[in-house]
């Protein structure tokens, strides 16, 4: 069957771009691979968030994947803090990986800005322990829009610089699962930019927890062009905003984009969103419904977190006692 590993920062909550861009995905992955879906607080220290809401996120994300279709029963939902073997096998990857490697990571760039002297050791080392809870469940495929590849690409660097180090093909390089029905959701506000809970702007993006009228409001919003809708994709091409809004329907009513613009062929946007919002809500707002009433059930949450957690200890735990023996640790 293979092994899934992926999982989603808990801080911010869940966007629409989450949902079409990894999650739909993932649920459709449970039936063919055996899946862990982590919630990665340890790397959300990076922004160092308040620790009171960081428990409420962890819970809310935990919620908010079994909204989604997570199947606890079929897969294994989990806070990376709970399995301390991500961070002991980050060290010794981090021990094995060149500096050069990580100073063409592309994402420390990014989020560091101009303040990269002031950035944080963890924001700079992310790569390593992302490569290490990736391994250290020695998982096969990584599911990842194109955004990610890089550091897909770099987990098997290090696992190729852990065999040849220690003389074992103990790591299986995983593949990253560049996914085609994942849908690259764009910021609301400018369709050149990927939808992010970065952005200072919330009405750039649509979150899980946004009720009816909020979704209206956010689509009426959103930035287009006066054009009307063309009926290829192609005819299309220097208009970001407008493709994105398209693509979003698209992949809410499983259509293709050809589909979707010989259907609104000559529409105006003013109309068209008033489609989007109705197709939107009736996808989301179950889901937000869902995700209220496992939050009024802390006990069902954090009994699902558990089973989770002690099923990727176990796993997470036979496979750092070999690697400990291979890299030359004793048992006291």
């Amino acid at each position: 069957m293979g092994r899934i590993f992926s999982g989603i920062q808990p801080t911010g909550g869940l966007h629409l771009g989450n949902y079409l861009g990894a999650i739909r995905n993932w649920v459709k992955f449970q039936d063919l691979h055996e899946s862990f879906f982590c919630i990665v607080d340890l790397h959300a220290l990076t922004t160092l968030p308040d620790p009171k809401q960081l428990r409420l996120d962890i819970r809310g994300i935990a919620a908010a994947y079994i909204a989604a279709g997570i199947d606890p029963e079929r897969s294994y939902i989990f806070p990376q803090s709970a399995v301390s073997a991500h961070c002991e096998l980050a060290w010794v990857f981090a021990c094995l990986t060149p500096l050069g490697w990580l100073n063409r990571m592309t994402q420390f760039k990014e989020k560091a800005g101009k303040q990269r002297e002031n950035a944080n050791l963890g924001l700079y080392a992310y790569p390593v322990l992302q490569a290490a809870d990736i391994l250290i469940y020695k998982a096969t495929h990584v599911p990842i829009g194109e955004d990610q590849k890089q550091h897909v690409e770099l987990a098997r660097d290090i696992a190729g610089a852990f065999n040849r180090q220690y003389g074992i093909e103990y790591f299986e390089l995983p593949v990253p699962l560049i996914l085609k029905t994942a849908a690259r959701v764009m910021s609301l506000r400018d369709g050149t930019s990927k939808m992010s809970k970065s952005d200072p702007s919330d009405y750039s993006r649509i979150h899980f927890m946004d009720d009816p009228d909020t979704i209206a409001l956010k689509v009426r919003k959103a930035k287009t062009d006066p054009d009307p809708i063309a009926g290829t994709p192609g005819a299309m091409e220097n208009r970001p905003e407008a493709l994105n809004l398209l693509g979003i329907y698209a992949a809410l009513s499983d259509q293709s984009l050809e589909e979707v613009c010989r259907q609104f062929e000559g529409s105006t946007f003013a109309l068209f969103k008033k489609n989007l919002t109705d197709q939107t809500i009736m996808v989301m707002e179950p889901i937000r419904q869902r995700i209220l009433s496992l939050l009024d059930d802390q006990t069902y949450l954090d009994t699902i977190l558990k089973k989770g957690a002690d099923k990727a200890r176990e796993l997470a735990l036979q496979h750092l006692n070999e690697i400990q023996e291979m890299v030359g640790f004793i048992k006291v």
